[in-house]
């Protein structure tokens, strides 16, 4: 168990302080991902950015991701689970256009509090507060990809196993600390596990910006 997203991403840091990565780009998702992703740059003493992914709920089970949406027109839909949940094309579309929308939306937020770090030749670390089906984790990925990343590796404290194969196979390298054998919901593994807000993220970065600022005017 963790007490919460600050702890976690300690532990988490202290995991990946042990790869050596060389230089790495610490990239939160927003939302809850960010704290644990700040704990994480912390402790690596590495930039700290976001990369802005929205779920596609199932509409009648918004929990349920049928697939993901990201910046830069970045759109992956799990079709297995679509035809599964019986989605008409018209819902499809409908969820696609509102999260389009909200994606938007979050994106003009965040980048007023911080610009976009090119990360293009860059090893990045994708950082979440946990991983469940994997939908949002593989659009970052393919964000990163986008963006000309060098390597991609995603993080999170908790994910079942079979998610981890899945990303396994699109991410360079995966990490996560905790894998229930009975995985049933990511806040399963957390003791205080509130929802993080907008402008929590947006202090984040603030607060990360202010120190980058401080940094190179000391240098």
């Amino acid at each position: 168990m963790f007490e919460n997203r600050i702890e976690a991403g300690q532990r988490l840091g202290q995991r990946l302080a042990e790869l050596e990565v060389e230089g790495p780009v610490i990239l939160g998702l927003p939302r809850g991902g960010v704290p644990v992703a700040a704990e994480v740059a912390r402790i690596l003493d590495a930039p700290l950015d976001v990369i802005v992914v929205r779920k596609l709920g199932v509409p009648f089970h918004p929990e349920y991701a049928m697939g993901a949406i990201g910046e830069g027109g970045v759109r992956f839909v799990d079709w297995q689970v679509v035809a599964e949940a019986g989605v008409t094309a018209t819902e499809l579309a409908r969820v696609i256009d509102q999260e389009s929308l909200e994606l938007r939306r979050r994106a003009e937020q965040f980048r007023i509090a911080q610009a976009r770090i090119d990360i293009s030749g860059r090893v990045v670390v994708i950082v979440d507060d946990g991983i469940a089906t994997g939908s949002t984790a593989t659009a970052a990925i393919r964000v990163a990809r986008d963006l000309g990343a060098k390597l991609v590796i995603v993080a999170a404290p908790v994910a079942p196993q079979d998610t981890i194969k899945l990303l396994q196979r699109i991410a360079d390298a995966v990490v996560v600390l905790e894998t229930p054998p009975s995985f049933q919901a990511v806040g399963q593994v957390y003791v205080d596990f509130l929802p993080t807000s907008d402008e929590e993220v947006i202090s984040i970065l603030s607060r990360n910006r202010m120190k980058e600022v401080d940094l190179s005017q000391s240098a």
